[in-house]
C-alpha cells in the first residue's frame, strides 16, 4: 500500500515537472519575443531607394562590422525612392524605437540635417555618398575627383558630338557634385554638353554619362536593349554593372569598394554611438575598362566576396 501511494507521488511529481517543462516552453519565448539582446548596439540603416539589391556588397560590409563590434542592424528602405519626407519620417521613428546611431544615404542631406537636428547628440548619424551637416562622419570617395576623372575618360575617347549628363540624383549632394565637376571638365575642352534627367525617348547623343549606380545600370541595360551606339560612362561596382562594363556596354566606369564603404560606414556609427573618436578619409576609387576588370588589384574591388573566400 506504501509502495503503491509513494509510486504514485512520483508519477505525479514527474508530470508536474513535464507541465512546468510545457507551460514555460510556451510562455518564456513570448516574454523575449522582440527583444534585443542588450549587450549589443541597435544601428538602423536607411537606403534612399526603394530596395537594396543594389547594396549588397555594402551590407555584407556592414554586416561584418556589426558581427565584430557587437551591434545589431535594422535594414530600411523607402516605399517612394528619394523621398526625403519620408526618409525623416522613418528615421525619427528609429530614434523613437530606440536606434543608439543611423547609417543613411541622405536623400535630401539639407532638409534631413534639419529635421535630426535635435536627435543627433543621442543618436549619431553616419552618411554614405552625400555629406550632411551635423553627422558623425561620411563615407564616400571624393565626389568632385571621380566625376572629373570620370569626364576625363570620356576626353580620351571624344572624337566630336555632345554629351548627355544624366542629372538623376535630385537633392543628393555627392552624386550633384559628380555631375558638376565632369560638366566643368567638358566644357573646359570644348565637349558640348547637355543635361537631362532620364534618357530620351529616341537614341541619345554619341556620349552619356551617368552619375549613380542606379542610374549606370538601367542606362546600360536601355542601351544594349535597344542597340544604341553611344559611348556609357557611369560608377558602380553591383554585378550588372560590371557584367556590362564586360560585355562593352560601358566604356569606362568608377569603381570603389562598396563593402569597405559598408564596413567603414557601421564602425564610425559604433564608436560615435560609444562616444569614441574616429576619422574617416575619402575612399580610394578607380577608373576601369573593360581590360581592367580581372586585374589583381582590381579583384576585390570588384568581387569582394569571391575574394574573401578564396583565402
Amino acid at each position: 500500500m506504501k509502495t503503491t501511494r509513494k509510486s504514485n507521488l512520483i508519477q505525479i511529481g514527474i508530470l508536474a515537472v513535464l507541465g512546468l517543462a510545457v507551460v514555460l516552453s510556451l510562455v518564456v519565448p513570448q516574454l523575449f519575443r522582440g527583444r534585443r539582446d542588450p549587450r549589443l548596439l541597435s544601428l538602423s540603416v536607411m537606403l534612399r531607394d526603394t530596395d537594396s539589391s543594389g547594396w549588397n556588397a555594402a551590407r555584407q560590409g556592414m554586416e561584418q562590422a556589426a558581427d565584430e563590434l557587437g551591434a545589431e542592424l535594422r535594414f530600411l528602405t523607402l516605399t517612394t525612392a528619394g523621398d526625403g519626407a519620408e526618409q525623416e519620417a522613418l528615421l525619427l521613428r528609429e530614434i523613437e524605437g530606440g536606434a543608439a546611431a543611423l547609417v543613411v544615404v541622405p536623400a535630401d542631406p539639407e532638409s534631413l540635417s534639419a529635421g535630426l537636428e535635435r536627435w543627433m547628440p543621442v543618436c549619431p548619424v553616419v552618411t554614405l555618398e552625400s555629406p550632411m551637416e551635423g553627422a558623425a562622419g561620411t563615407v564616400s570617395p571624393d565626389n568632385a575627383a571621380l566625376g572629373g576623372q570620370l569626364a576625363r575618360a570620356l576626353l580620351r575617347d571624344w572624337d566630336g558630338g555632345e554629351a548627355l549628363l544624366l542629372d538623376t540624383a535630385g537633392r543628393c549632394a555627392g552624386v550633384t557634385d559628380r555631375l558638376e565637376a565632369a560638366e566643368a571638365v567638358l566644357l573646359a575642352a570644348g565637349v558640348p554638353v547637355r543635361r537631362a534627367e532620364e534618357l530620351p525617348e529616341e537614341a541619345p547623343p554619341p556620349w552619356v554619362m551617368a552619375f549613380e549606380p542606379s542610374a549606370t545600370q538601367w542606362t546600360a541595360e536601355r542601351k544594349e536593349a535597344e542597340s544604341w551606339d553611344c559611348a556609357l560612362y557611369g560608377v558602380g561596382t553591383a554585378t550588372a554593372i560590371t557584367a556590362q562594363l564586360e560585355r562593352g556596354g560601358i566604356a569606362a566606369m568608377a569603381a570603389w569598394s562598396d563593402y569597405a564603404a559598408g564596413y567603414l560606414a557601421v564602425r564610425r556609427a559604433v564608436e560615435a554611438a560609444r562616444g569614441e573618436e574616429g576619422e574617416l578619409t575619402p575612399l580610394p576609387f578607380s577608373i576601369l575598362r573593360r581590360e581592367d576588370i580581372y586585374a589583381p588589384e582590381n579583384q576585390k574591388l570588384l568581387f569582394p566576396i569571391m575574394s574573401s573566400s578564396s583565402r
